[in-house]
């Protein structure tokens, strides 16, 4: 496997139409938080991303993943919720906006 530079920028890939649904139905002050987030994700390195506490970066361990996917992450994207994500080389693979933060990490 190739070195991946963590000092390059990130790169958004919104295309999960879990996401998608989970962004669009948000109310309008959740979604602009949401929105500044993604902004700001945009326009940091993966080293960032990872040393930043506002978005407090997670890895999940209570979720069984495909086999293509090494981790699964989660991060705050407004105060009171979180996404998921995983790293895929440059790109951020968003998955889902969760409702509250145990749904997040698979509990009930």
């Amino acid at each position: 496997m190739a070195r991946i530079d963590q000092d390059k920028l990130v790169r958004l890939d919104l295309n999960n139409p879990v996401f998608q649904e989970n962004l669009l139905t948000l109310q309008k002050p959740e979604r602009h938080a949401a929105l500044d987030t993604l902004n700001k994700l945009r326009q940091m390195t993966w080293n960032q991303v990872y040393r930043d506490g506002g978005l407090n970066w997670e890895k999940i361990i209570s979720v069984k993943l495909p086999k293509e996917i090494e981790a699964i992450y989660s991060l705050r994207i407004t105060n009171s919720r979180r996404a998921t994500a995983y790293r895929d080389g440059e790109f951020i693979r968003l998955l889902s906006i969760t409702p509250d933060h145990d749904s997040t990490y698979g509990k009930k």
